[in-house]
Protein backbone atom coordinates (compact mmCIF):
# COMPACT_ATOMS: atom_id res chain seq x y z
CA UNK A 1 0.00 0.00 0.00
CA UNK A 2 1.51 3.26 -1.37
CA UNK A 3 -0.13 6.01 0.15
CA UNK A 4 1.31 9.55 -1.98
CA UNK A 5 0.66 12.66 -1.25
CA UNK A 6 -1.31 12.88 -4.63
CA UNK A 7 -3.18 10.22 -4.33
CA UNK A 8 -4.50 11.13 -1.02
CA UNK A 9 -4.81 14.76 -1.83
CA UNK A 10 -7.27 13.38 -4.87
CA UNK A 11 -8.93 11.55 -2.93
CA UNK A 12 -9.89 13.95 -0.45
CA UNK A 13 -11.66 15.76 -3.49
CA UNK A 14 -13.32 12.94 -4.21
CA UNK A 15 -14.54 12.24 -0.60
CA UNK A 16 -16.48 15.75 -0.69
CA UNK A 17 -17.67 14.71 -4.14
CA UNK A 18 -19.44 11.61 -2.90
CA UNK A 19 -20.25 12.39 0.74
CA UNK A 20 -23.51 10.90 0.59
CA UNK A 21 -21.91 7.48 -0.06
CA UNK A 22 -20.19 7.29 3.40
CA UNK A 23 -21.13 7.21 6.80
CA UNK A 24 -21.77 10.42 8.82
CA UNK A 25 -18.48 10.89 10.64
CA UNK A 26 -17.01 10.42 7.40
CA UNK A 27 -17.84 14.72 6.53
CA UNK A 28 -15.83 15.23 9.62
CA UNK A 29 -12.20 15.78 7.60
CA UNK A 30 -9.13 16.65 9.49
CA UNK A 31 -7.94 19.98 9.70
CA UNK A 32 -4.65 19.15 7.67
CA UNK A 33 -2.83 20.52 4.36
CA UNK A 34 -1.70 16.80 2.61
CA UNK A 35 0.38 18.78 0.57
CA UNK A 36 2.38 20.04 3.43
CA UNK A 37 2.29 17.02 5.49
CA UNK A 38 5.75 15.40 5.93
CA UNK A 39 7.15 12.15 4.82
CA UNK A 40 6.55 11.19 8.13
CA UNK A 41 2.90 11.70 8.48
CA UNK A 42 2.13 9.49 5.21
CA UNK A 43 3.87 6.97 6.92
CA UNK A 44 1.88 7.07 10.24
CA UNK A 45 -1.12 7.13 8.57
CA UNK A 46 0.21 3.68 6.43
CA UNK A 47 1.02 2.65 9.41
CA UNK A 48 -2.48 3.22 11.49
CA UNK A 49 -4.37 1.97 8.32
CA UNK A 50 -1.98 -1.58 8.86
CA UNK A 51 -2.78 -1.68 12.64
CA UNK A 52 -6.54 -1.23 12.17
CA UNK A 53 -7.71 -4.66 12.10
CA UNK A 54 -5.42 -6.25 15.38
CA UNK A 55 -6.38 -3.05 17.34
CA UNK A 56 -9.85 -3.40 16.10
CA UNK A 57 -9.96 -6.59 17.51
CA UNK A 58 -7.86 -6.63 20.80
CA UNK A 59 -11.03 -3.98 21.73
CA UNK A 60 -13.45 -5.93 20.62
CA UNK A 61 -11.63 -9.50 22.72
CA UNK A 62 -11.46 -6.87 25.64
CA UNK A 63 -15.34 -5.65 25.74
CA UNK A 64 -16.78 -8.96 24.72
CA UNK A 65 -14.62 -10.86 27.59
CA UNK A 66 -14.84 -8.62 30.31
CA UNK A 67 -17.62 -10.99 32.04
CA UNK A 68 -17.11 -13.15 35.15
CA UNK A 69 -19.11 -16.11 33.01
CA UNK A 70 -20.97 -16.17 29.75
CA UNK A 71 -24.27 -14.70 29.32
CA UNK A 72 -25.54 -13.10 26.27
CA UNK A 73 -22.95 -11.84 23.95
CA UNK A 74 -20.32 -11.68 26.07
CA UNK A 75 -18.13 -14.16 27.98
CA UNK A 76 -14.58 -14.62 29.69
CA UNK A 77 -11.62 -16.38 27.29
CA UNK A 78 -11.94 -19.54 26.64
CA UNK A 79 -15.90 -19.69 27.22
CA UNK A 80 -18.00 -20.27 24.38
CA UNK A 81 -20.61 -17.61 24.04
CA UNK A 82 -23.95 -19.16 22.71
CA UNK A 83 -26.44 -16.11 21.46
CA UNK A 84 -29.77 -18.11 21.84
CA UNK A 85 -31.78 -15.38 19.94
CA UNK A 86 -30.67 -12.91 17.13
CA UNK A 87 -28.53 -9.99 18.06
CA UNK A 88 -31.36 -6.66 18.80
CA UNK A 89 -30.93 -3.16 18.02
CA UNK A 90 -29.13 -2.58 21.18
CA UNK A 91 -26.29 -4.36 20.27
CA UNK A 92 -23.12 -2.90 19.40
CA UNK A 93 -20.30 -4.87 20.14
CA UNK A 94 -19.88 -5.56 16.39
CA UNK A 95 -20.33 -3.21 13.35
CA UNK A 96 -22.91 -5.26 10.73
CA UNK A 97 -24.19 -8.19 13.09
CA UNK A 98 -26.85 -10.67 11.10
CA UNK A 99 -29.84 -11.85 12.18
CA UNK A 100 -29.84 -15.45 10.30
CA UNK A 101 -27.47 -17.58 12.42
CA UNK A 102 -27.02 -17.79 15.80
CA UNK A 103 -23.64 -16.99 16.99
CA UNK A 104 -21.47 -19.61 18.11
CA UNK A 105 -18.23 -18.03 19.29
CA UNK A 106 -15.08 -17.25 21.42
CA UNK A 107 -12.06 -15.50 22.15
CA UNK A 108 -8.82 -17.84 22.89
CA UNK A 109 -5.30 -17.46 23.71
CA UNK A 110 -3.06 -19.95 22.05
CA UNK A 111 0.46 -18.27 23.09
CA UNK A 112 0.49 -21.08 25.73
CA UNK A 113 -0.54 -24.22 25.05
CA UNK A 114 -3.62 -24.83 21.92
CA UNK A 115 -7.25 -25.42 22.59
CA UNK A 116 -9.55 -27.84 21.07
CA UNK A 117 -12.76 -26.74 19.37
CA UNK A 118 -14.89 -29.95 19.05
CA UNK A 119 -18.26 -29.29 16.68
CA UNK A 120 -21.65 -32.17 16.59
CA UNK A 121 -22.89 -33.54 13.87
CA UNK A 122 -24.58 -30.85 12.18
CA UNK A 123 -26.48 -33.59 9.37
CA UNK A 124 -27.53 -31.19 6.82
CA UNK A 125 -27.89 -27.88 8.49
CA UNK A 126 -25.87 -25.12 7.37
CA UNK A 127 -23.43 -23.82 9.50
CA UNK A 128 -19.51 -22.47 8.91
CA UNK A 129 -17.21 -22.33 12.18
CA UNK A 130 -14.49 -19.52 10.74
CA UNK A 131 -11.26 -18.88 12.77
CA UNK A 132 -9.98 -15.86 12.69
CA UNK A 133 -6.09 -14.61 13.56
CA UNK A 134 -5.26 -11.07 15.50
CA UNK A 135 -5.28 -9.15 11.95
CA UNK A 136 -8.72 -10.69 10.58
CA UNK A 137 -7.20 -13.15 8.15
CA UNK A 138 -9.74 -16.38 7.92
CA UNK A 139 -6.74 -18.51 8.69
CA UNK A 140 -9.30 -21.47 8.54
CA UNK A 141 -13.29 -22.79 8.20
CA UNK A 142 -14.25 -25.45 9.17
CA UNK A 143 -18.12 -25.68 8.44
CA UNK A 144 -20.60 -26.91 5.83
CA UNK A 145 -18.91 -26.22 2.77
CA UNK A 146 -15.42 -27.30 3.55
CA UNK A 147 -15.76 -30.21 5.99
CA UNK A 148 -19.09 -31.21 5.90
CA UNK A 149 -22.14 -32.36 8.36
CA UNK A 150 -19.98 -34.93 10.47
CA UNK A 151 -18.60 -34.44 14.20
CA UNK A 152 -15.23 -32.80 13.92
CA UNK A 153 -12.44 -31.70 16.58
CA UNK A 154 -9.36 -29.37 15.84
CA UNK A 155 -6.36 -28.12 17.69
CA UNK A 156 -5.84 -24.50 17.46
CA UNK A 157 -2.07 -24.61 18.04
CA UNK A 158 -0.16 -21.29 18.41
CA UNK A 159 2.72 -19.47 15.87
CA UNK A 160 5.70 -21.30 17.14
CA UNK A 161 3.83 -24.12 18.72
CA UNK A 162 5.02 -28.49 18.08
CA UNK A 163 3.86 -31.48 19.40
CA UNK A 164 1.49 -34.14 19.34
CA UNK A 165 -2.32 -34.36 19.45
CA UNK A 166 -4.39 -36.54 20.07
CA UNK A 167 -6.26 -39.19 17.61
CA UNK A 168 -9.03 -37.69 15.83
CA UNK A 169 -7.82 -33.79 16.74
CA UNK A 170 -6.88 -32.10 13.48
CA UNK A 171 -4.32 -29.59 13.96
CA UNK A 172 -5.18 -25.55 12.57
CA UNK A 173 -2.35 -23.56 13.11
CA UNK A 174 -3.05 -20.24 13.99
CA UNK A 175 -0.37 -17.09 12.97
CA UNK A 176 -1.67 -15.41 16.09
CA UNK A 177 -2.14 -15.68 20.07
CA UNK A 178 -5.31 -14.01 19.97
CA UNK A 179 -7.95 -16.32 17.83
CA UNK A 180 -11.46 -15.30 17.40
CA UNK A 181 -13.82 -18.42 16.58
CA UNK A 182 -16.50 -16.68 15.17
CA UNK A 183 -19.42 -19.85 14.30
CA UNK A 184 -21.92 -19.17 12.75
CA UNK A 185 -25.31 -21.88 12.59
CA UNK A 186 -28.47 -21.18 10.41
CA UNK A 187 -31.60 -20.74 12.16
CA UNK A 188 -34.95 -19.78 10.52
CA UNK A 189 -35.99 -18.19 14.13
CA UNK A 190 -38.47 -19.76 15.00
CA UNK A 191 -38.84 -21.23 18.80
CA UNK A 192 -38.42 -25.01 17.45
CA UNK A 193 -35.75 -24.15 15.67
CA UNK A 194 -34.51 -22.08 18.18
CA UNK A 195 -34.51 -25.16 20.12
CA UNK A 196 -32.78 -27.50 17.94
CA UNK A 197 -29.52 -25.06 16.92
CA UNK A 198 -29.27 -24.51 20.86
CA UNK A 199 -28.65 -28.09 21.47
CA UNK A 200 -26.29 -28.17 18.93
CA UNK A 201 -24.85 -25.25 20.54
CA UNK A 202 -24.34 -27.05 23.71
CA UNK A 203 -23.04 -29.94 22.11
CA UNK A 204 -19.97 -27.78 20.72
CA UNK A 205 -16.87 -27.79 23.34
CA UNK A 206 -13.47 -26.33 23.84
CA UNK A 207 -11.32 -26.88 26.11
CA UNK A 208 -7.50 -26.49 26.53
CA UNK A 209 -5.42 -29.41 24.90
CA UNK A 210 -4.18 -30.16 28.58
CA UNK A 211 -7.69 -30.84 29.21
CA UNK A 212 -8.96 -32.75 26.49
CA UNK A 213 -10.45 -36.12 27.46
CA UNK A 214 -11.02 -34.96 30.97
CA UNK A 215 -13.65 -33.46 32.68
CA UNK A 216 -13.08 -29.59 32.40
CA UNK A 217 -14.95 -26.74 33.67
CA UNK A 218 -13.82 -22.86 32.32
CA UNK A 219 -12.65 -20.96 34.97
CA UNK A 220 -14.60 -17.94 35.76
CA UNK A 221 -13.57 -14.36 34.32
CA UNK A 222 -11.95 -11.60 36.37
CA UNK A 223 -13.87 -7.98 35.08
CA UNK A 224 -11.71 -4.80 34.64
CA UNK A 225 -13.62 -2.24 35.45
CA UNK A 226 -11.89 0.15 33.42
CA UNK A 227 -12.91 -1.09 30.07
CA UNK A 228 -15.85 1.01 28.43
CA UNK A 229 -19.07 -1.78 28.52
CA UNK A 230 -21.08 0.93 26.80
CA UNK A 231 -19.00 2.80 23.85
CA UNK A 232 -18.98 1.23 20.91
CA UNK A 233 -15.89 -0.74 19.99
CA UNK A 234 -15.19 1.17 16.56
CA UNK A 235 -15.59 4.51 18.27
CA UNK A 236 -13.21 3.70 21.27
CA UNK A 237 -10.86 3.01 18.54
CA UNK A 238 -10.98 5.85 16.62
CA UNK A 239 -11.25 8.36 19.39
CA UNK A 240 -7.16 7.08 20.35
CA UNK A 241 -5.06 9.49 19.78
CA UNK A 242 -1.96 7.95 17.47
CA UNK A 243 0.44 7.77 20.85
CA UNK A 244 -2.25 5.48 22.61
CA UNK A 245 -2.99 3.75 19.30
CA UNK A 246 0.73 2.87 18.15
CA UNK A 247 1.36 2.49 22.11
CA UNK A 248 -1.37 -0.39 22.04
CA UNK A 249 -0.93 -1.85 18.31
CA UNK A 250 3.53 -2.05 19.20
CA UNK A 251 2.37 -4.03 22.38
CA UNK A 252 0.14 -6.31 20.46
CA UNK A 253 2.56 -7.34 18.13
CA UNK A 254 4.23 -9.11 20.09
CA UNK A 255 2.33 -11.86 20.26
CA UNK A 256 0.29 -11.59 17.05
CA UNK A 257 3.66 -10.59 14.99
CA UNK A 258 3.25 -9.22 11.17
CA UNK A 259 3.11 -12.37 8.31
CA UNK A 260 6.83 -12.38 6.14
CA UNK A 261 5.07 -10.47 3.34
CA UNK A 262 4.66 -7.57 5.79
CA UNK A 263 8.41 -7.08 5.94
CA UNK A 264 8.62 -3.93 3.82
CA UNK A 265 5.78 -1.91 5.36
CA UNK A 266 7.39 -3.36 8.75
CA UNK A 267 10.55 -1.58 8.10
CA UNK A 268 9.09 1.82 6.87
CA UNK A 269 6.92 1.93 10.07
CA UNK A 270 10.67 1.63 11.84
CA UNK A 271 10.89 5.24 10.92
CA UNK A 272 8.31 6.63 13.15
CA UNK A 273 9.23 3.94 16.24
CA UNK A 274 6.87 1.20 15.37
CA UNK A 275 9.17 -2.13 15.66
CA UNK A 276 7.38 -5.75 16.35
CA UNK A 277 8.27 -6.88 19.70
CA UNK A 278 9.64 -3.35 21.00
CA UNK A 279 7.85 -0.67 23.14
CA UNK A 280 6.46 2.00 20.74
CA UNK A 281 8.98 5.03 20.27
CA UNK A 282 6.69 8.22 20.59
CA UNK A 283 10.29 10.15 20.34
CA UNK A 284 10.11 9.74 16.66
CA UNK A 285 6.63 10.91 15.70
CA UNK A 286 5.96 14.37 15.39
CA UNK A 287 3.86 15.46 17.88
CA UNK A 288 1.84 18.20 15.74
CA UNK A 289 0.59 14.86 13.82
CA UNK A 290 -0.68 13.55 17.11
CA UNK A 291 -4.02 13.41 17.02
CA UNK A 292 -4.29 14.06 13.19
CA UNK A 293 -3.51 10.69 12.30
CA UNK A 294 -6.09 8.95 13.53
CA UNK A 295 -8.79 11.26 11.81
CA UNK A 296 -6.87 11.56 8.24
CA UNK A 297 -6.08 7.30 8.50
CA UNK A 298 -9.80 6.59 8.85
CA UNK A 299 -11.07 9.00 6.69
CA UNK A 300 -8.65 7.10 4.13
CA UNK A 301 -10.11 4.00 5.15
CA UNK A 302 -13.84 4.69 4.60
CA UNK A 303 -12.80 6.29 1.34
CA UNK A 304 -11.58 2.88 0.14
CA UNK A 305 -15.52 2.04 -0.07
CA UNK A 306 -15.98 4.14 -3.29
CA UNK A 307 -11.87 4.76 -4.78
CA UNK A 308 -11.10 1.03 -4.24
CA UNK A 309 -9.03 0.24 -7.35
CA UNK A 310 -10.97 -2.81 -8.27
CA UNK A 311 -11.33 -4.10 -4.75
CA UNK A 312 -15.25 -2.88 -4.63
CA UNK A 313 -17.67 -3.41 -7.36
CA UNK A 314 -20.68 -1.00 -7.83
CA UNK A 315 -23.68 -2.66 -9.25
CA UNK A 316 -26.67 -0.94 -9.53
CA UNK A 317 -26.02 1.06 -6.50
CA UNK A 318 -25.00 -2.04 -5.02
CA UNK A 319 -21.05 -2.15 -3.86
CA UNK A 320 -19.66 -5.75 -2.99
CA UNK A 321 -16.37 -7.30 -2.84
CA UNK A 322 -15.09 -10.61 -2.91
CA UNK A 323 -11.77 -9.67 -1.32
CA UNK A 324 -12.60 -10.47 2.41
CA UNK A 325 -11.08 -13.37 4.79
CA UNK A 326 -7.56 -13.72 3.24
CA UNK A 327 -6.19 -9.54 2.19
CA UNK A 328 -2.46 -10.43 2.03
CA UNK A 329 -0.72 -7.21 1.85
CA UNK A 330 -3.74 -5.19 0.34
CA UNK A 331 -3.99 -3.02 4.31
CA UNK A 332 -6.76 -0.70 2.78
CA UNK A 333 -8.88 -3.27 1.76
CA UNK A 334 -8.42 -5.52 5.37
CA UNK A 335 -8.85 -1.94 7.47
CA UNK A 336 -12.58 -0.74 5.31
CA UNK A 337 -13.65 -4.38 6.20
CA UNK A 338 -12.94 -3.95 9.45
CA UNK A 339 -14.38 -1.01 9.75
CA UNK A 340 -17.58 -1.70 8.61
CA UNK A 341 -18.05 -5.70 8.84
CA UNK A 342 -15.59 -7.10 10.89
CA UNK A 343 -15.15 -10.83 11.20
CA UNK A 344 -16.13 -10.86 7.28
CA UNK A 345 -16.01 -14.65 5.89
CA UNK A 346 -14.10 -15.55 2.70
CA UNK A 347 -16.09 -15.21 -0.30
CA UNK A 348 -16.42 -18.79 -0.78
CA UNK A 349 -18.63 -18.56 2.49
CA UNK A 350 -20.25 -14.86 2.34
CA UNK A 351 -20.46 -12.07 -0.11
CA UNK A 352 -21.92 -9.18 1.18
CA UNK A 353 -23.21 -6.31 -1.03
CA UNK A 354 -24.20 -2.97 0.36
CA UNK A 355 -26.31 -0.14 -0.93
CA UNK A 356 -25.97 3.31 0.32
CA UNK A 357 -28.24 5.05 -2.16
CA UNK A 358 -31.10 4.05 -4.15
CA UNK A 359 -31.07 4.48 -8.29
CA UNK A 360 -32.71 7.49 -9.33
CA UNK A 361 -31.61 8.10 -13.05
CA UNK A 362 -27.42 8.52 -13.70
CA UNK A 363 -27.16 9.41 -9.89
CA UNK A 364 -27.67 8.29 -6.75
CA UNK A 365 -29.21 10.13 -3.40
CA UNK A 366 -29.15 8.58 0.21
CA UNK A 367 -31.37 6.35 1.71
CA UNK A 368 -34.10 8.07 3.66
CA UNK A 369 -37.01 6.78 5.81
CA UNK A 370 -39.26 9.85 4.73
CA UNK A 371 -39.23 8.01 1.30
CA UNK A 372 -40.87 4.59 0.32
CA UNK A 373 -38.25 2.11 -1.95
CA UNK A 374 -38.77 -1.36 -3.37
CA UNK A 375 -36.14 -4.00 -4.75
CA UNK A 376 -38.15 -6.10 -7.03
CA UNK A 377 -35.98 -9.60 -8.35
CA UNK A 378 -37.22 -11.04 -11.40
CA UNK A 379 -38.95 -14.20 -11.67
CA UNK A 380 -36.37 -17.08 -11.25
CA UNK A 381 -33.61 -14.49 -10.23
CA UNK A 382 -33.34 -14.22 -6.10
CA UNK A 383 -29.94 -14.67 -4.69
CA UNK A 384 -27.86 -17.61 -5.90
CA UNK A 385 -27.22 -19.23 -2.24
CA UNK A 386 -26.62 -22.81 -1.48
CA UNK A 387 -26.49 -22.05 2.11
CA UNK A 388 -29.26 -18.68 2.70
CA UNK A 389 -29.52 -15.13 1.52
CA UNK A 390 -30.83 -11.97 3.83
CA UNK A 391 -31.14 -8.22 3.40
CA UNK A 392 -30.58 -6.46 6.36
CA UNK A 393 -31.17 -3.22 7.68
CA UNK A 394 -28.92 -1.08 9.25
CA UNK A 395 -28.35 2.80 10.28
CA UNK A 396 -25.92 4.98 8.56
CA UNK A 397 -23.42 2.98 11.79
CA UNK A 398 -23.62 -0.14 10.28
CA UNK A 399 -26.17 -1.14 13.39
CA UNK A 400 -29.56 -2.41 13.69
CA UNK A 401 -32.65 -0.41 13.49
CA UNK A 402 -35.60 -0.58 15.91
CA UNK A 403 -38.70 -1.58 14.22
CA UNK A 404 -42.62 -2.09 15.46
CA UNK A 405 -41.98 -6.24 14.17
CA UNK A 406 -38.91 -6.76 15.25
CA UNK A 407 -37.79 -7.65 11.52
CA UNK A 408 -33.74 -7.12 11.16
CA UNK A 409 -33.60 -8.81 8.02
CA UNK A 410 -35.55 -10.17 4.88
CA UNK A 411 -35.24 -13.28 3.10
CA UNK A 412 -36.95 -16.76 2.03
CA UNK A 413 -38.19 -17.55 5.50
CA UNK A 414 -40.64 -14.86 5.61
CA UNK A 415 -42.62 -16.91 3.34
CA UNK A 416 -42.23 -13.76 0.53
CA UNK A 417 -44.84 -13.76 -1.74
CA UNK A 418 -44.43 -13.17 -5.64
CA UNK A 419 -46.30 -10.81 -8.30
CA UNK A 420 -48.22 -12.42 -10.63
CA UNK A 421 -45.80 -12.40 -13.36
CA UNK A 422 -43.60 -14.56 -10.54
CA UNK A 423 -41.29 -11.57 -9.63
CA UNK A 424 -40.59 -10.65 -5.96
CA UNK A 425 -41.00 -6.80 -4.20
CA UNK A 426 -39.44 -6.09 -1.42
CA UNK A 427 -40.69 -3.06 0.01
CA UNK A 428 -38.25 -0.96 2.20
CA UNK A 429 -39.70 1.90 4.31
CA UNK A 430 -40.62 3.23 7.41
CA UNK A 431 -44.39 2.45 7.86
CA UNK A 432 -46.09 -0.89 7.21
CA UNK A 433 -47.15 -0.87 3.52
CA UNK A 434 -50.13 -3.10 4.75
CA UNK A 435 -50.94 -6.55 5.70
CA UNK A 436 -51.08 -7.99 2.69
CA UNK A 437 -47.30 -6.89 2.01
CA UNK A 438 -45.98 -6.91 5.35
CA UNK A 439 -44.39 -10.55 4.81
CA UNK A 440 -42.16 -8.28 2.00
CA UNK A 441 -41.48 -5.41 3.86
CA UNK A 442 -38.00 -4.74 5.56
CA UNK A 443 -38.78 -1.89 8.57
CA UNK A 444 -36.34 1.35 7.85
CA UNK A 445 -35.94 4.27 10.73
CA UNK A 446 -36.68 7.77 9.76
CA UNK A 447 -33.64 8.60 8.94
CA UNK A 448 -30.88 7.69 7.01
CA UNK A 449 -29.99 3.97 6.20
CA UNK A 450 -27.81 1.17 4.68
CA UNK A 451 -28.49 -2.24 3.00
CA UNK A 452 -26.71 -5.33 3.30
CA UNK A 453 -27.31 -8.42 1.52
CA UNK A 454 -25.98 -11.32 2.58
CA UNK A 455 -25.53 -14.74 0.36
CA UNK A 456 -23.67 -17.30 2.59
CA UNK A 457 -22.26 -20.21 0.46
CA UNK A 458 -22.71 -18.26 -3.19
CA UNK A 459 -23.49 -20.87 -5.63
CA UNK A 460 -20.08 -20.89 -7.96
CA UNK A 461 -22.58 -21.88 -10.40
CA UNK A 462 -23.62 -19.09 -13.28
CA UNK A 463 -25.94 -17.28 -12.45
CA UNK A 464 -23.16 -16.53 -9.32
CA UNK A 465 -22.15 -13.62 -7.78
CA UNK A 466 -18.85 -14.82 -7.57
CA UNK A 467 -17.89 -14.30 -11.24
CA UNK A 468 -20.14 -11.34 -11.84
CA UNK A 469 -22.82 -13.53 -13.97
CA UNK A 470 -25.85 -12.80 -11.79
CA UNK A 471 -26.90 -9.00 -11.80
CA UNK A 472 -28.14 -7.73 -8.36
CA UNK A 473 -31.34 -5.04 -9.30
CA UNK A 474 -31.38 -1.61 -8.41
CA UNK A 475 -33.31 -0.66 -5.25
CA UNK A 476 -35.75 2.11 -6.63
CA UNK A 477 -38.20 4.96 -5.19
CA UNK A 478 -41.62 3.03 -4.80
Amino acid sequence: MELTRRAVSLGGLGLLASASTLPANALEAPLIDPIEASDEFWTAVEAYIFGYPLVTTEMTRRVITNVQKAEGTKGPMGHIIKLREYPNASFKDVTAPNADTLYTTAFVDVAKEPWVLSIPDMKDRYYLFPMLDGWTTVFQVPGKRTTGGGAQSYAITGPSWEGELPKGVTEYKSPTSIVWILGRIYCDGTPEDYKAVHQLQDECTLVPLSAYGKDWTPPPGKVDPTIDMKTAVREQVNRMDAIEYFTLLCELMKNNPPTAADAEAIEKFAQIGIVPGKEFDKSKLDAAFIKRIPDFAFHRIMLHFKFSDGDVSDVNGWGYTTKTGVYGTNYLQRALITAIGLGANRPQDAVYPTSLKAKEGLLGRAYHGSNKYVLTFPKGQLPPARGFWSITMYNDQYFFVENPINRYSISAREDLKTNADGSTDIYIQNESPGAEKESNWLPAPKDKFILMMRIYWPDDNPPSILNGSWIIPPVKKA
